[in-house]
């Protein structure tokens, strides 16, 4: 009889405390594992679009639409990334404070890269362009890494948020007259001007955002604001540790020239001292035109490419005929890691992930 009330007294006791920790929710997978990493120990966010999804365009369910109603706070990449739920956070989570990742203390944003080669933009451009960026400047990425800075959809149904118009890669393979420039890409929310949304994937601005993350959740919840603080301090450590057994693993790899499916990963190109030849398409909302492919394949044949990269949403056919008749080995990334357990590891795990696909082609 004791141990039966001890065991009511202790459920009592931690749902109280579950019920003081604000109630989170996060857009995409990465973001959703550095929330969780904070929140380890005394609560868990929502994620809002399901893992293996293109978060360009999404139809949420309603229990996703449900966690951004009830969410006292809300952490997203910022409107570059997800300009669909621009709107829904409107309607849904008008009272939750909202916190755009890409737009916060300590961020480092490049600007898209252009053209099929990348010619116009190196890493010193980008240093050069990068007044925009709410940043202390590439020092504070090295402190937080102790690595030099130079370093997608499931076919389950969806519900009555149709207006969010959901992500047809198909669809678009059918449009066989899309530009590279295609005007189809903005009405997606993937224009490809700006600021480059992918910064999840440089490990210096994860590190940040641990801090940025725990600051917030610690205004609302100041009792357990110690626990937070020391959730972020180990979640940057396991990022640094990551980030040493990837940079070993890569260095063989960083004077191998590569291609990429869609222009995601300069990001994790800065942080691990690699550099992408060029890109298949544009954005993985326009199929490449036949003089980008053909310029591709001119890349492979001059550079000598090692490798060319699909993405597992994608047409693996384009890659086949970028490969046709070359030398090039072929591997598979994923800069969403729709294969990883979401949850306090995804980070450091996607990290290990994009490290050992590319190490390994």
């Amino acid at each position: 009889m004791r141990n039966a009330v001890a065991a009511a007294v202790l459920l009592a006791a931690t749902g109280a405390a579950w019920a003081e920790v604000p109630r989170v929710a996060a857009d995409i997978t990465p973001v959703h594992g550095l929330v969780a990493r904070v929140m380890q120990g005394m609560g868990a966010p929502a994620l809002v679009v399901r893992p293996g999804a293109s978060p360009h365009g999404y139809s949420m369910r309603p229990s996703e639409a449900r966690a951004l109603d009830q969410a006292d706070v809300v952490f997203w990449m910022g409107g570059g990334l997800t300009t669909w739920l621009e709107g829904p956070l409107e309607e849904l989570a008008g009272d939750a404070h909202r916190v755009a990742l890409l737009e916060s203390t300590g961020t480092l944003v490049l600007p898209f890269r252009e053209g099929a080669r990348f010619e116009a933009h190196d890493h010193g451009d980008h240093e050069a362009q990068e007044d925009h960026a709410n940043h202390d400047g590439p020092e504070e990425h090295e402190d937080h890494t102790g690595h030099d800075d130079h370093g997608h959809e499931d076919h389950e149904e969806h519900d009555d948020h149709a207006g969010h118009d959901d992500h047809d890669h198909e669809e678009h393979a059918a449009h066989e007259d899309h530009g590279d420039h295609d005007d189809h890409a903005k009405a997606h929310g993937h224009d490809h001007q700006g600021a480059d949304p992918h910064a999840w994937l440089l490990p210096g601005n994860a590190q940040a955002w641990l801090d940025v993350i725990a600051k917030e959740l610690a205004e609302h919840d100041p009792d357990n604001a110690a626990a937070y603080m020391a959730n972020a301090e180990a979640g940057k450590q396991e990022i640094a540790e990551a980030v040493a057994s990837v940079s070993a693993a890569l260095e063989p790899f960083q004077d191998k020239p590569f291609i990429v499916f869609h222009d995601a990963y300069q990001y994790f190109e800065r942080g691990f001292g690699l550099s992408a030849a060029g890109a298949i398409t544009l954005s993985d909302a326009a199929k490449p035109s036949p003089a980008r492919i053909a310029e591709i394949r001119d890349v492979v044949a001059a550079r000598k490419v090692a490798c060319v990269f699909s993405e597992p949403q994608f047409n693996p056919g384009l890659v086949a005929t970028v490969l046709d008749g070359t030398g090039a080995g072929t591997a598979v990334l994923d800069p969403l890691g729709a294969g990883l357990e979401p949850g306090p590891q995804f980070y450091p795990a996607l990290l290990q992930d994009i490290g050992a696909a590319i190490a390994g082609c």
